[in-house]
């Protein structure tokens, strides 16, 4: 399939999205060169807040982004910041003595809370994965995997399958804790399981071990037959320990998300029947998305509740996950629908969630695309993350689809400043 003029303009455009604005922010305003790593909060209009605290998930994440941007652009600016990233991950957040990484630092960058989420374990192997994959360095190999290994060791439930939610320091399981405000005390999450899938799926790249085969193919079908309710087209997002669910809200943003995640690693462990059940249920996921969480303005909703009601607030993440989530589900399919909403969605964003004065995008924004105050620019959980990857994988995507058009005896529409690097 050739790719159309729609897909290579929106390519383009975010090409230069992510080279003329979102990386620069990152590379100008979040590094602290007093405290070491990167600072902890920045306000909306660019004020540095140098108290806060330092986040595992915000360290690992930028680890994640400028490797990913690295490995594709090749732009040495961008080695130099993952450099930063992973030195700062691996000596600072990293628990040399009972193994994984703490939650949070204090701006000096030492553990001001040192308790192990399964999340941010996650997010340290996917960030290590890629900085590995990136630039071939063996130690940050060695690392997330050895972090897989403790993660496998300390957090699985040998009963009824998955992860638990959150341990103490010397990997107690602890009862009550919560990811951030708006999470339920569950025990088990969806939110906590697509991340792992995410941070198995990057690591077996680099060590395909028997041993996270089994594991991620286990994680696979997880979502398939306990996290995905196939009657509604949602992921579930909290349970009981023994997968009971305990809430009905739909997150749209998870919903789009979990769809081409559950594609991508079923397509890197390559076996055909879990790929198959992988599209199909991920495809029904996009096509439900498409009809119930995006506005008329290209926008998507936040968040359904089992009232009927809808968070119309449209975050900053769900609309780079429906930008890579349609252009997914339009590869897969080739209907032309798909790649219509993804660049409906790119338009609102580009529009309203994109801050043209201070930089970066807005946290969140109404529904009359208003930006909504005393939100974050950098924070523990605002992060170059969803939109860097939403930008890196439409263009791999469309510069895969021009050069398989060129091995089938087509002729390239684009050739753009990445035609001829293979995002792999």
């Amino acid at each position: 399939m050739e790719a159309p003029p729609l897909l290579h303009r929106l390519r383009d455009e975010l090409y230069r999205e992510l080279v003329d604005h979102i990386l620069p922010y990152w590379m100008t305003h979040a590094v602290d060169h007093t405290g070491g790593g990167f600072v902890g909060r920045i306000t909306n209009e660019n004020e540095v807040l140098t108290g806060a605290p330092k986040g595992c998930v915000l360290n690992a994440r930028i680890l994640w982004a400028f490797s990913a941007a690295y490995r594709l652009l090749r732009n040495p600016d961008y080695r130099a910041l993952a450099d930063r990233a992973y030195d700062y991950v691996s000596t600072c957040f990293l628990d040399t003595e009972h193994g994984g990484v703490y939650w949070m630092l204090n701006p000096a960058g030492r553990p001001r809370d040192t308790r192990k989420f399964v999340y941010a374990q996650a997010f340290a192997i996917y960030g290590l994965s890629e900085y590995a994959r990136a630039t071939g360095h063996e130690p940050a190999r060695a690392l997330a995997v050895e972090l897989g290994q403790v993660l496998e060791h300390h957090c699985t439930d040998p009963v009824h399958g998955g992860y638990f939610e959150v341990f103490s320091r010397d990997w107690r399981r602890l009862a009550g804790a919560r990811l951030s405000d708006r999470d339920e005390q569950a025990p088990k999450s969806m939110n906590t399981h697509l991340h792992v899938l995410e941070a198995y799926t990057s690591l077996y790249r680099i060590w395909p071990a028997p041993g996270l085969r089994r594991r991620l193919a286990g994680l696979i079908d997880l979502f398939l037959t306990k996290i995905l309710d196939t009657g509604t087209g949602h992921v579930r997002p909290f349970f009981q320990v023994d997968w009971t669910p305990t809430s009905r809200v739909v997150s749209f943003g998870h919903d789009i998300e979990a769809s081409w995640l559950l594609m991508e690693a079923a397509g890197v462990l390559g076996e055909a029947a879990l790929k198959d059940r992988a599209r199909t249920a991920g495809l029904a996921v996009a096509r439900t998305i498409l009809a119930e969480g995006v506005d008329r303005d290209g926008g998507l909703f936040y968040e359904a509740h089992p009232d009927g009601t809808l968070d119309t607030d449209k975050h900053w993440w769900p609309q780079a996950e429906a930008i890579v989530g349609f252009v997914n589900a339009y590869g897969e399919t080739g209907e032309r629908l798909f790649l219509d909403a993804a660049a409906a969605t790119w338009a609102f964003t580009r529009a309203h969630i994109v801050d043209r004065v201070h930089g970066e995008w807005f946290f969140r924004v109404d529904r009359r695309g208003n930006p909504c105050p005393g939100e974050d620019k950098v924070g523990v959980w605002k992060c170059p993350y969803h939109n860097v990857r939403a930008c890196l994988e439409v263009i791999a995507r469309t510069d895969r689809l021009a050069r398989q058009a060129l091995r089938e005896g087509g002729r390239a529409t684009h050739a753009g400043p990445c035609s001829d690097r293979d995002a792999g």
